[in-house]
């Protein structure tokens, strides 16, 4: 049986009337999607442009940045701003990579779980399948929290700029409005695909918008106060109280690692998406590499703008960087561009992305049954052809961990356990790629070839690392107020996975389930790529 079009038609008529009213990319989408072993359920209203949309506004390069400055602020000053961000970028475009070419091969919203199982040995294919997917979700859901947290502080920010400091928001009215983010971005993600995926183009534009434009702002505005070239590119200062100044910088890998999340998301649209096993790769790619581009512009010219950064660190604003607007822009001039970063683009639009990727996630781990409750989960409401009761959810979900918001310390933890949580999703597919997958692989139109063994395995040394320090706190001597209790909350979720396959889940959970019938298509995956897929490049 060969992949091309001559097959495709024939195999459709036979499987699938109803694929003679769509258009023909999208019956080759659903054609592949069976030899995986799924039935096609939602509307393909996604096109290359809007998926890697779709990648970019989780990553939102001015939120990322705008957000994450605190970190290579403390961590080594103007040589962390500049150097930390290209540095881990290097590292993370090759998990990016190795994960886009798993993509190509498998487009399917299950995305990282469905390759883990597929890549690992027999033994392991469940085992392997089950941790993905529960590191994935844990990932999702404080990502969502984590992001929408930094939307409140921008609004907090902005109320004190905007009052000259006279309102500072407490905890409680910080929790107000971090649930009321959570309420209007539950309703419109519950909306129809199409609206979504335009929803995200919007949101690219914006991104773009405010990044290049708050990059030229404090680049001109700052005029003689722009500090020297030769300290805006090596002036070291370290301020987190560790006393290893490598260390220190190290420490400043926490804002690329954190911001450059969410990339996975273009696989887990991928049954939302025209000409997925093409469309899926490129926006990962472009995705990653155009908002490391525009996070590092963003932090060159952060850097330059930044005249002191003892006197940034005294800053009263919730974050730093608000404070270097103002001293640069003045008053209107940061309510004008901080305003349009927290309210018009992320962390709100991007929020709702997030929340888009966690709901496909959860819907694709209902649908083989290894959630509590999948039932619900898994279920397509009739209207909007979409998950809508995933989407609540893990809103829901993000909401009880947005309880942590009275615990400063806390909530602060939950960037490092989305990081951890994600990161070990990513890397364990990969891991069984290049272990005992090596010739498993049929190849999508995106593949490394020879590359994909060194680049996997970079890639998964990388985040081993990153995991480890992601665990430490920002200071040397913590204390409960600064302690950094990411691996409380990772570990309790791995408690409970764990648990749950010890003692349940080993004995009926076998990794992806088909949903259709797959007597007449006994070949699922070996055979959906023994074709002219097989060539290299997109």
């Amino acid at each position: 049986m060969k992949y091309n079009g001559a097959s495709i038609v024939t195999e459709s008529n036979s499987v699938n009337s109803q694929d003679d009213d769509i258009p023909p990319v999208h019956r080759e989408d659903n054609i592949l999607l069976r030899k995986l072993g799924y039935k096609s359920q939602f509307k393909r209203e996604f096109s290359l442009l809007e998926t890697i949309s779709f990648s970019m506004a989780i990553m939102a390069a001015s939120c990322g940045v705008t957000t994450g400055y605190s970190y290579p602020l403390l961590s080594g000053g103007h040589f962390a701003m500049v150097w930390a961000w290209p540095i881990a970028c290097i590292f993370v475009m090759c998990v990016a990579a190795s994960m886009a070419e798993l993509a190509s091969s498998m487009p399917t919203s299950a995305g990282l779980y469905y390759f883990s199982a597929k890549m690992a040995s027999k033994e392991r294919s469940a085992l392997t399948s089950w941790i993905t997917g529960w590191s994935n979700i844990t990932g999702q859901v404080t990502l969502i929290c984590s992001i929408n947290f930094s939307c409140t502080e921008l609004i907090t920010t902005a109320i004190a700029i905007g009052t000259d400091g006279a309102v500072v928001l407490g905890s409680g009215a910080t929790f107000g409005i971090l649930m009321a983010i959570h309420l209007m971005q539950a309703i419109v993600c519950s909306a129809g695909t199409r609206i979504l995926a335009r929803m995200t183009v919007v949101t690219m534009v914006l991104i773009l918008t405010t990044s290049i434009g708050a990059a030229i702002s404090l680049l001109v505005c700052a005029g003689d106060q722009r500090v020297s070239s030769i300290d805006a590119w090596t002036k070291f200062e370290n301020n987190t109280g560790w006393s290893n100044n490598v260390w220190a910088f190290i420490l400043a890998f926490t804002s690329p690692m954190w911001s450059l999340t969410g990339y996975d998301s273009a696989a887990h649209i991928a049954e939302e998406t025209a000409g997925a096993a093409r469309a899926a790769p490129i926006a990962i790619l472009v995705g990653v590499a155009a908002t490391e581009i525009l996070s590092w512009l963003y932090y060159i010219a952060a850097s330059y703008a930044t005249t002191s950064v003892p006197d940034i660190l005294q800053s009263k604003l919730a974050l730093p960087l608000g404070q270097v607007f103002l001293n640069v822009l003045g008053k209107k001039g940061t309510l004008t561009l901080w305003c349009s970063i927290a309210v018009l683009q992320e962390s709100y639009l991007c929020g709702c992305s997030q929340v888009v990727d966690a709901s496909r996630v959860i819907f694709a781990f209902s649908r083989d049954n290894a959630l509590p409750g999948s039932r619900w989960w898994k279920r397509i409401n009739h209207t909007t052809e979409t998950p809508v009761n995933a989407v609540w959810f893990a809103i829901g979900l993000s909401a009880i961990c947005g309880t942590l918001v009275f615990s400063t310390a806390a909530f602060n933890s939950l960037a490092s356990a989305s990081v951890i949580g994600l990161y070990i999703s990513y890397v364990t597919p990969i891991y069984c790629r290049v272990t005992w997958g090596k010739d498993k692989l049929q190849p999508g139109p995106f593949n490394l070839g020879w590359w994909s063994f060194p680049i996997g395995w970079i890639g998964i040394a990388w985040v081993a690392f990153m995991v480890v320090m992601l665990l430490f706190p920002y200071t040397q001597t913590a204390n409960v107020e600064t302690m950094n209790y990411s691996i409380v909350i990772v570990m309790a979720v791995f408690i409970f996975a764990g648990g749950s396959w010890i003692f349940s889940a080993r004995h009926w959970f076998t990794g992806p389930i088909p949903n259709i019938d797959m007597q007449n298509d006994s070949s699922l995956y070996s055979e959906k790529h023994t074709t002219k897929r097989n060539s290299s490049g997109i």
